[in-house]
C-alpha cells in the first residue's frame, strides 16, 4: 500500500471531523466567545493564568501527545495496518477528541475544576471522591511509567567488560545517543525558563520571542549531538523526581507554559520531517492489511487489545486530566475551546497515522517482522528508523547511519520523543498534586481554613512529595512491571470521563447522547481488558502456569485491576441511580436548565437566593417578585445519605419492587416473587462480594496470609 494515499486519506477524514463534527459539538453544547473563562475570573498569576492560544496549544498539544501516539500504533501493528488505521481515524474524530473537547468544556464552565467537580455538580461529592481516587491510580501509573521511559532514555552506562564511560563526553562520534538526549533535555528546561520570563514578565511579543526561541532549541540540539552527560538511571530517576516536583510547584507561566510551547514545536518539525519524507520518497507500507483476530503471533486478541494499545492516537483519558487540570485554568477564550480540545487531538491522530507508516516502511527489518537491522526493537527507534529511512531516500542517500542525512534524522527524532515524554511527565505531577490535595478538603470549605491533618496534607507542597515519592519509586522499580496495567487504566479512565460529561450535560439541559456508543465500547473495552488481566494473573499465583511464577509485578498488576474495577463500577451505579442520562430537559423545565449552566434566567423575576449550597432541588420562581407564586422544582439525587445501609442505598438507588397497571389501570407494586427487581439484589451481593474479596486479597498480601 501506497504510504501517500493512507496519509493523505488519513488528513482528509481528519479534516472533515474538524471543520464539520467539532463545529456540532460547539453548536450543540452552546460554546460562546462572549463568556469569561476562569483564567479571567479567577486569575491567581499562578495557575489561573490567561495564555495566548498558540502557546496554550503546544502546552496542551505536548501534554497530551507525549510518546503515546508513537508507541500505540507501533506495538498494535501487529494486527495489521487497517484495523490500526481505522481505529485511528474514527477514534479520533468520534471518541478523542469529542472527549478532549467535552472535558476542556465541562471543566471551563466548573470554573476550571477538574472532572471530579463536574462528577461533583451532577452525582454528589462522594462520587467526586471516588473518581478522585481513581484519577490519581492513573496519575500514579503515568508519573511511574514516563519517569521509567525519561530515565531510560537518558541512561548511559558501560557494558560489562568495558573501560567505565566518563562524566561527560565531547565529540559526535564520542556521545551515545541516551547521553545527547540528556543534555538537550536539561538545556531545554533553561530556553524554557528565559522564553517564560522574557515573554510574561517582560512582555516581549510572541512572535519574535518564538523566532528567538527556535533558534535557541537548534542550538542546544546542535550542542546535545557534540557534549554528552551519562549518568547511571538510579541518578536520572532521583534527578527527574526533584525536577518535576519544581515543576509542578512553579507558577504556570515559568516553565509549563513555555517548555511545553517550545516542545511543541519539535513536534511540528518531527511531524513535517516525516510528511516530506512520505511525500516524496515513494515508500510503500510492508505491514500486512489485517494479519487476523490473533495477531501476528496468534497469541494476541484484537478485542480489547487493539482498543487499548493505540490509546493517545484514538482515546486517552489522560487527556481529559490535562483539559480540566490545567488547560481550562489557561484559556483566555470560549472561542479557543475547539481548536485546542478538538484540534489538538485531530492533530496527535495524525501523528499516530504516521507512527503507523513509520513501521509499515521498515517492518520487515523490525524485530516484529523478523529483522535485526540496527536493532529496531522499541516504538521510538521504529519510529525514527521508519522516518529516518524515508528522509534519508528523498535526498538519494542509503538508509544507514553512514548517512549523515539519516544519522541526523534518527537521532533528532529519537530526542523529541524523549522530550515529549518529559512534558506529559511534567503535567500528570502538577494534576496528581491538584487531586491529592482535593482529598482532603470537604465541601464548601477552603484549604486556608483547614487546620490538623487535612492543612498538612492539602498543602502543595506535601501533596507534590508524596505524589513524587510513590510515582518516582514505582518508576525507579521497571516499567515492564508496570506498564501492563497502564493502558487499560487509561482508557477505563477515558469512558469515566465521558460518563461524567455527559452526565453534566444531561442535568443541564444540553444535548449528550453523541457521548453514549463512545462511553459503553471503552468502558467494555476496558472492562474486558482488566478482567482478562485479573484471570491472568490468579492463574499465575495459584501456580496454574507452567513453568512460571509470579513476581510483585503480578501481584501489583492483579490487585490495581481489581482495585480500578470496583471504583468504576461503583462510578457507574452512582451515574445510574442519579438518572445522568435523561433526556435533555423539557420546556416544562427549562428555567432549571437555564440557571444550571451558570448562566441568568432570561425572567427577570426569576429569584434563587433562598437555595441552599449544595442542595439537591433548585427552586425557580417564575413569577414577578412581588407575587407570591407557587415555585416549579427540578430535582435530581446527590447521595446525601450517611450509614452502612444508606451508603449502599446511594450506590444502588432505594430498592423498589417491580411495578405493572392492574385491570383498572392502576398502577401498583407486582405481589410475591414476581415483583422482586432480583437485578438489583444481585448487584448489590456482587459488589458486595467483589468488595469483600478485594480487602480480602489485600489482607493476604501485606499479612503474609496468601498460599
Amino acid at each position: 500500500m501506497s504510504a501517500i494515499l493512507i496519509l493523505i486519506i488519513a488528513l482528509a477524514l481528519l479534516a472533515c471531523g474538524y471543520i464539520f463534527y467539532g463545529s456540532f459539538l460547539a453548536k450543540k453544547w452552546g460554546v460562546d466567545p462572549n463568556r469569561e473563562t476562569p483564567a479571567h475570573t479567577s486569575y491567581d498569576g499562578k495557575d489561573f493564568v490567561p495564555a495566548n492560544p498558540a502557546v496554550l496549544m503546544g502546552h496542551h498539544f505536548s501534554s497530551i501527545a507525549g510518546a503515546g501516539p508513537i508507541n500505540g500504533p507501533i506495538q498494535a501493528a501487529i494486527f495489521g495496518w487497517v484495523p490500526v488505521f481505522l481505529w485511528i481515524v474514527i477514534g479520533g474524530i468520534f471518541f478523542g477528541a469529542m472527549h478532549d473537547f467535552g472535558a476542556l468544556f465541562a471543566s471551563i464552565r466548573h470554573n476550571g475544576g477538574s472532572i471530579g467537580e463536574v462528577i461533583k455538580d451532577s452525582m454528589g461529592v462522594k462520587a467526586q471522591r471516588l473518581f478522585t481516587i481513581f484519577a490519581l491510580l492513573v496519575l500514579i501509573l503515568v508519573i511511574a511509567s514516563f519517569t521509567a521511559v525519561v530515565a531510560g532514555t537518558f541512561v548511559s552506562v558501560a557494558k560489562d567488560g568495558e573501560p567505565a564511560i566518563p562524566l561527560f563526553t565531547v565529540g559526535r562520534a564520542n556521545v551515545s545517543g541516551n547521553a545527547s538526549t540528556a543534555t538537550t533535555s536539561l538545556l531545554f528546561i533553561v530556553i524554557a525558563f528565559i522564553f517564560g520570563y522574557f515573554v510574561y514578565r517582560k512582555n516581549c511579543k510572541i512572535g519574535p520571542a518564538t523566532i528567538v526561541g527556535i533558534i535557541g532549541i537548534i542550538a542546544i540540539v546542535i550542542a546535545g549531538l557534540n557534549f554528552g552527560i551519562n549518568c547511571s538511571r538510579t541518578f536520572w530517576v532521583l534527578f527527574i523526581a526533584v525536577y518535576v516536583m519544581l515543576a509542578s510547584l512553579l507558577p504556570v507561566w515559568m516553565l509549563l507554559q513555555p517548555r511545553d510551547y517550545l516542545s511543541s514545536f519539535l513536534l511540528y518539525g518531527m511531524m513535517i520531517i516525516a510528511i516530506i519524507g512520505i511525500l516524496f520518497s515513494g515508500a510503500h507500507v510492508d505491514l500486512p492489511a489485517f494479519a487476523g483476530w490473533g495477531g501476528l503471533n496468534g497469541n494476541a486478541s484484537l478485542f480489547p487489545t487493539l482498543f487499548i494499545t493505540v490509546a493517545c492516537g484514538a482515546v486517552s483519558g489522560f487527556h481529559s486530566l490535562i483539559g480540566s487540570g490545567t488547560t481550562s485554568k489557561q484559556l483566555d477564550s470560549e472561542k479557543d475551546a475547539k481548536v485546542i480540545g478538538y484540534g489538538a487531538m485531530i492533530v496527535e491522530s495524525a501523528l499516530a497515522v504516521i507512527a503507523l507508516i513509520a513501521i509499515g516502511v521498515v517492518f520487515k527489518e523490525t524485530n516484529i517482522g523478523g529483522g535485526e537491522k540496527f536493532l529496531l526493537t522499541a516504538p521510538p527507534t521504529i519510529f525514527a528508523g521508519g522516518v529516518a529511512t524515508m528522509v534519508a531516500t528523498t535526498f538519494g542517500g542509503v538508509a544507514d547511519f553512514s548517512n549523515p542525512v539519516y544519522d541526523t534524522t534518527y537521532t533528532l527524532l529519537t530526542l523529541a520523543v524523549s522530550v515529549f515524554a518529559l512534558t506529559s511527565l511534567d503535567s500528570g505531577t502538577r494534576l496528581a498534586r491538584y487531586m491529592f490535595a482535593e482529598l482532603f478538603v470537604p465541601e464548601g470549605k477552603t484549604r486556608e481554613e483547614l487546620t490538623g491533618a487535612r492543612k498538612f496534607f492539602s498543602n502543595p507542597f506535601v501533596a507534590t512529595l508524596i505524589m513524587v515519592v510513590i510515582g518516582c519509586g514505582m518508576g525507579f522499580m521497571g516499567l515492564n512491571q508496570i506498564w501492563g496495567v497502564f493502558g487499560a487504566a487509561n482508557q477505563l479512565l477515558a469512558g469515566i470521563a465521558m460518563l461524567a460529561v455527559a452526565s453534566w450535560l444531561g442535568q443541564v439541559g444540553k444535548s449528550n447522547k453523541m457521548f453514549f456508543v463512545p462511553m459503553v465500547f471503552m468502558l467494555a473495552a476496558t472492562g474486558t481488558s482488566l478482567t482478562m488481566t485479573i484471570i491472568a494473573k490468579i492463574k499465575l499465583i495459584a501456580g496454574l502456569v507452567a513453568d512460571k511464577t509470579a513476581a510483585w509485578g503480578d501481584w501489583f498488576q492483579m490487585i490495581w485491576s481489581v482495585g480500578l474495577i470496583v471504583l468504576a463500577v461503583i462510578l457507574g451505579i452512582v451515574a445510574y441511580g442519579v438518572e445522568a442520562f435523561a433526556d435533555p430537559l423539557d420546556e416544562h423545565t427549562a428555567p432549571a436548565a437555564e440557571l444550571l449552566t451558570d448562566e441568568p434566567a432570561s425572567d427577570a423575576g426569576t429569584d434563587t437566593s433562598e437555595v441552599p449550597a449544595g442542595s439537591g432541588t433548585v427552586v425557580i420562581n417564575t413569577a414577578p417578585a412581588a407575587e407570591a407564586a407557587a415555585p416549579e422544582t427540578y430535582t435530581y439525587q446527590r447521595g446525601a445519605h450517611t450509614g452502612l445501609a444508606a451508603s449502599v442505598q446511594s450506590i444502588f438507588g432505594e430498592y423498589q419492587p417491580l411495578m405493572a397497571p392492574d385491570s383498572a389501570g392502576n398502577v401498583s407494586a407486582v405481589p410475591g416473587l414476581a415483583g422482586v427487581d432480583f437485578c438489583w439484589v444481585g448487584g448489590c451481593l456482587a459488589f458486595l462480594i467483589l468488595f469483600y474479596s478485594f480487602f480480602r486479597l489485600l489482607g493476604g498480601v501485606f499479612l503474609g496470609r496468601s498460599k
